[in-house]
């Protein structure tokens, strides 16, 4: 069982692993942070005012972004690396 939660999660660590999965900031529109990737259906969107972010918002995006908890973790602590393979992007070792 891993000792790793979800639950206050910062805007600010989430948006950093936005940006390591490569997701583009659209924009800021009434309080919620918008961000897209070329290989989603619909936008990443979460409220911008809410500081942590509820932990189903976090399981729900990440479940959008096809990652399981333990790649948040390590592509935040630079175990893994995202990167694009023709239209999808997959989680790799870093070595």
């Amino acid at each position: 069982m891993s000792t790793r939660h979800l639950r206050n999660i910062t805007i600010s660590k989430f948006e950093s692993f936005l940006e390591l999965t490569h997701c583009k900031f659209i924009k800021n529109e009434k309080g919620h942070n918008k961000y897209f990737r070329s290989d989603l259906n619909r936008p990443i969107i979460f409220q911008s005012h809410i500081d942590p972010i509820p932990e189903f918002i976090v399981k729900n995006l990440l479940r959008l972004l096809n990652y399981s908890r333990d790649d948040f973790y390590d592509i935040l602590e630079g175990k893994k690396k995202v990167v694009k393979v023709d239209d999808s992007y997959s989680c790799e070792e870093v070595e």
